[in-house]
């Protein structure tokens, strides 16, 4: 430390070449700067460990499935499961995708945050309370941790065709819609004749457990290696289909000409599941010839949403379909084989040890088949499943080709950066102070020549992947004459696109979103920062909006008489003091969505699968009913949707008193940011690590997207970095993360944002040298260790 003063700090660190500086603003948001890259992206790695020790330190030991040597036994199956989704391909061509520099940043990142971890060797005391809740210390990290975890991305749709095979081989096609639209309508195909009704939900189970998150329970924490096929299963399935369901994102560019500055804006809001600390974490980084800022994920080096002072971009999940499951008759008697094009061959057999805090190391046996790992197997009934993912292929570590992108500075530059995009699959929105906005999807795309990915498919060698749809032959959007772009995961591929000779996907997220966004950005010019912010946080119920036509054919007297009056009185803003915004969201959610489920499907079970059920596929059932209604679809319809009003009005008033007016919506529906560890800690420490309840407006449905779960409308998922990004005047850009920049529950900068967040307000964005200067109320300096 520097003299007494708390806000200026010198290190000493071995790896690094020059000195370097940590500018922190009020807002948590560090700002670095170094005199060569290779020093910048170390420095980048030690920042990182010094905020989120914790968390990357987590992310690596469950992504490479090292949990049960910290934790015991009981997690020594998500460890297996983990292992089986790591990349284990050629690491040279692994390297070389994402940048001809990617393996020299990885490699500083990586010491940098070993620097950090052995200065908390020296210095204990600065380690977060997670690791002496646990009794745990973080460990170092090779560069190939960083891009052989896959895990941790988003790719789709495995767990859709699992659940499509189930639901739709008892109720049909036209029912799944329910659980999940198509986009365009198509009939899913199975050309391999493989029986549906024969794939069990269970095979979902390793895939399931090899993506989730952590979970720490006391009971968890003590189980014994007796117990450990025990914790097999961390969560319902229900609850890993609604966190699929959700993941998704807003993001537009509006041109110059239809601002009030005539610059262009852009902005971003990319929407994951909540946690503390955010996934998502705001830096800046500077060094000669590189200056960016903006967000990523703080165990990945670079930044893959923000601006470099030339070139501004942001993302969003794009619906391409990145997942096959493949079903295999195995050899009787020798399950280690399988019959592909006529021929039994054998799995590829990788035996490893785990170890096991506790018990003695043990024994993993994984089997992987030329398309993948094996997720499921059945000897008895000479059956196996295997993934087939782009996880797989070199290059496609979550969002790492941003080491390109982000140092991109014209459109043709950042195009030419994206085809090295692997994944998740995005739409790439784009600004630069040229004045040209720009919108395009990459990510690889699997060409599929001769099936639609909607469902598994034999694996014995008829259904092959033949390459990747190229980037060129991709859509895209150069300067419409509309003046922006904009994209929220919608269906939003060009109506005459090919979709049986190109297809890229059919699973998309419901289009409210969207539609809400284009009405607002057709609007009036003189679109100004303040306007893109509102719109961010803007909670108008498309859906809610759609259902009033349907209200109106509802008698004005009787049970659900009240309810509609309220309903058919509302602007469908879910404001946090609308009762009829709470009302509204009772009855989609505990009541409406419940009984149309009830009634088309008769088995409590398939139900069970259909959650969280998908909104377009419900609304067009309801505004077109059909013969699974009855005998009178119209008549039925109206009547589901008068009993279950009736019923979600009684419900309000038990709960919130008999008087409309005094309903609030942010009474029922809040934030609440629990920390994995909190269950395993005691109430003071608990009290440090959980942040909340907020009111929070907004729905799934809504721009500000805040969906909750049904149990008891607890926000789960949703934006936790904002931005709106003033282009050629970078200042004047604004940004937002949830609950704070910081992931040591002692820092300031722990929890300091959320209150801001859920009000949907936003802090500066600062960029330039002067401003940063000026702003900054911590500095942290930065020496090689033989330096004064």
């Amino acid at each position: 430390m520097s003299g007494t003063d708390p806000t200026q700090d010198v290190i000493a660190i071995a790896g690094l070449t020059r000195p370097a500086k940590i500018r922190i603003d009020p807002w948590g948001i560090c700002h670095l700067r170094a005199e060569s890259l290779d020093d910048l992206f170390f420095l980048q790695g030690f920042n990182a460990a010094r905020d989120r020790l914790w968390q990357i330190d987590l992310w690596r030991k469950r992504g490479l499935g090292r949990l049960a040597a910290d934790f015991g036994p009981g997690y020594l199956a998500q460890d297996r499961a983990s292992r089986a989704f790591l990349y284990r391909g050629d690491m040279a061509a692994e390297w070389t995708s994402y940048a001809p520099d990617a393996r020299a940043i990885v490699e500083a990142f990586t010491r940098g945050i070993n620097a950090y971890v052995a200065l908390t060797r020296r210095e204990p005391e600065r380690l977060p309370d997670e690791f002496r809740l646990f009794g745990t210390e973080p460990a170092l990290w090779a560069p190939e941790d960083v891009v052989r975890i896959r895990s941790h991305g988003l790719t789709r749709n495995a767990l859709s065709e699992i659940l499509r095979a189930n639901v739709a081989s008892r109720y049909g096609d036209a029912t799944d819609l329910l659980r999940k639209n198509l986009e365009p309508r198509v009939t899913p195909g199975n050309p391999g004749g493989l029986d549906l009704s024969q794939i069990p939900v269970a095979a979902l189970d390793l895939f399931k457990l090899g993506t989730a998150g952590v979970l720490f329970t006391k009971e968890r924490l003590a189980a014994s290696l007796a117990d450990a096929e025990a914790w097999t299963r961390v969560t319902d399935l229900g609850e890993v289909v609604r966190d699929a369901a959700w993941e998704g994102s807003n993001n537009w560019a509006v041109a110059g000409t239809r601002t009030a500055t005539g610059r262009p804006i852009l902005a971003g809001d990319p929407h994951r599941a909540h946690a503390v600390p955010s996934l998502r974490y705001l830096v800046h980084l500077s060094a000669p010839g590189f200056d960016a800022i903006g967000a990523g994920e703080p165990a990945v080096p670079g930044l893959c949403m923000g601006h470099n002072g030339e070139a501004a971009f942001a993302i969003t999940i794009f619906g391409a379909d990145q997942e096959d499951l493949y079903v295999y008759e195995t050899k009787p008697g020798d399950p280690d084989r399988y019959r592909y094009e006529g021929e039994w061959v054998p799995m590829t057999i990788v035996e490893e040890t785990v170890a096991v805090k506790g018990a003695p190391d043990q024994a993993l046996r994984l089997r992987f088949t030329r398309h993948g790992p094996v997720i499921h197997a059945d000897p008895a009934g000479n059956r196996a499943i295997a993934l087939r993912s782009v996880w797989f292929e070199p290059g496609s570590a979550a969002y790492l080709a941003s080491l390109s992108t982000m140092r991109a500075r014209t459109l043709p530059e950042y195009r030419a950066a994206a085809k090295r995009w692997g994944a998740p699959s995005l739409n790439h929105v784009y600004a630069d102070t040229g004045g040209t906005i720009a919108w395009f999807p990459a990510g690889y795309t699997p060409n599929r020549p001769n099936w639609d990915g909607l469902l598994p498919v034999p694996g014995d060698g008829r259904f092959e992947w033949a390459g990747f749809h190229d980037l060129d032959a991709m859509p895209r959007l150069e300067n419409p004459p509309e003046g922006f772009v904009a994209s929220a995961n919608e269906a939003n591929m060009p109506a005459d696109w090919p979709h049986a000779e190109r297809q890229v996907g059919y699973e998309w997220l419901e289009g409210s979103r969207a539609r809400r966004i284009r009405a607002v950005l057709s609007g009036a010019a003189g679109h100004a920062i303040a306007d893109s912010a509102a719109l961010q946080t803007d909670v108008v119920s498309m859906p809610a909006r759609r259902l009033s036509p349907l209200l109106e054919r509802l008698p004005g007297s009787g049970p659900a008489g009240p309810g509609r009056a309220l309903l058919l009185s509302w602007d469908g803003r879910l404001t946090i003091d609308s009762g009829a915004g709470l009302l509204s969201e009772l009855w989609w959610t505990r009541h409406l969505k419940p009984a149309l489920f009830a009634l088309l499907i008769d088995d409590p079970a398939v139900r069970t699968l259909m959650l969280p059920g998908d909104v377009e596929g419900i609304l067009q059932a309801l505004e077109a009913p059909d013969s699974r209604f009855g005998d009178d679809p119209v008549a039925a319809r109206d009547g589901l949707l008068a009993e279950t009003l009736a019923a979600a009005f009684a419900e309000a008033s038990a709960r919130y008193g008999g008087d409309p007016a005094r309903w609030r919506w942010g009474d029922l529906h809040h934030g609440f940011f629990e920390h994995a560890a909190s269950p395993a800690a005691d109430a003071d420490l608990r009290s440090t690590l959980d942040v909340g309840p907020l009111e929070k407006p907004g729905s799934a449905s809504t721009v500000m997207h805040a969906a909750y779960r049904s149990a008891d409308f607890r926000v789960t998922n949703g934006a936790s970095v904002r931005f709106v990004i003033d282009v050629g005047d970078w200042d004047n850009s604004v940004c937002i993360n949830a609950p704070g920049q910081s992931g040591d529950p002692r820092s300031p900068h722990y929890r300091d944002l959320a209150p801001l967040w859920a009000r949907g307000d936003y802090v500066p964005m600062l960029y330039s040298r002067g401003a940063v200067d000026a702003a900054s109320v911590v500095t942290i300096r930065l020496v090689p260790e033989d330096r004064p």
